[in-house]
């Protein structure tokens, strides 16, 4: 059996290599801190590998609820990733019934599910998303606060609107529709690829639509971002970095959403360390 340490440290290893984002917020937790978190993101990047892969919605569906199965069994599992989160979630109070709802929302994947408005969108975000966000408040910790957790499911759900809008083109060449229809009616917009695979934007409506949902997005963040206060230094500026981010990415969409008609945007190397370096002063741009 994978004696604890080992199972942490498979973790830590998943995140530093699939985590291309949160991994720059992670590293500046305390080492225990950075553990725990490292089994959350290794346990929900299994989800979502489950929902993202290639196989039948029958073996998906499966794999889904050998999950679900997993988590009600942790005291006797040998999985290390399992063990690590067990382990975790004895150290902190990780909500691990977040983990049903990500669960949920993969399977809105799995399903090919459309969102007629953006409410529909949302209650799909709080699932995949807010979840992860309710997630690592679990291992941050924070003041007592009645709406601590609300500020961290808003936080999610703001990071998963910037990535429906950096990924627009990428999710439409793989069938999913993020974008809710009535936004997509109210700017005149028909999602499609022109002949060398760029997003046709023929009379600026996706711009346009993009530049509104970035607008929306910036609200998530500000109530979000009003759990950073309540965490310590190490996890603020965890929280700080990752927000950061995904908030420039935000930002360099709405200026230019061009974009994304044909690239899967990203921050260099170096520009996630100045996020991160200026997340550690306790600044958030």
């Amino acid at each position: 059996m994978t004696d604890v340490a080992t199972a942490y440290r498979e973790c830590e290893q998943i995140t530093k290599t699939e985590a291309r984002n949160f991994y720059y917020g992670i590293r500046l937790l305390t080492r225990q801190r950075r553990s725990a978190l490292c089994a959350v993101y290794a346990l929900a990047r299994r989800v979502d590998d489950i929902g993202d892969g290639d196989l039948p919605i029958e073996e998906k569906s499966t794999q889904l609820q050998d999950v679900r199965k997993s988590l009600a069994e942790l005291d006797t599992t040998t999985d290390p990733v399992l063990i690590a989160v067990a382990d975790a979630a004895k150290r902190y109070p990780i909500p691990l019934g977040a983990f049903e709802e990500l669960l949920d929302g993969v399977w809105m994947d799995i399903e090919g599910r459309h969102y007629g408005t953006f409410d529909d969108l949302t209650q799909y975000c709080r699932c995949v998303a807010g979840s992860i966000g309710r997630l690592c408040l679990g291992v941050f910790g924070s003041k007592p606060h009645p709406d601590a957790a609300q500020y961290a499911d808003a936080l999610g759900i703001a990071l998963q609107q910037t990535n429906i809008l950096r990924d627009i083109r990428e999710d439409l060449i793989n069938g999913r529709v993020y974008l809710p229809q009535e936004d997509l009616d109210a700017f005149g917009v028909e999602l499609a690829l022109d002949d060398d695979g760029r997003l046709i934007d023929a009379n600026g409506g996706l711009s346009a639509l993009i530049r509104q949902s970035a607008a929306r997005a910036r609200e998530w963040y500000a109530d979000g971002l009003r759990l950073a206060p309540l965490l310590d230094r190490r996890s603020s500026a965890s929280c700080l970095a990752m927000a950061g981010i995904y908030r420039r990415l935000l930002e360099r969409i709405a200026e230019q959403p061009s974009l994304v008609f044909d690239r899967r945007m990203s921050l260099s190397g170096r520009e996630k360390l100045g996020v991160a370096a200026r997340a550690l002063s306790g600044r958030t741009s």
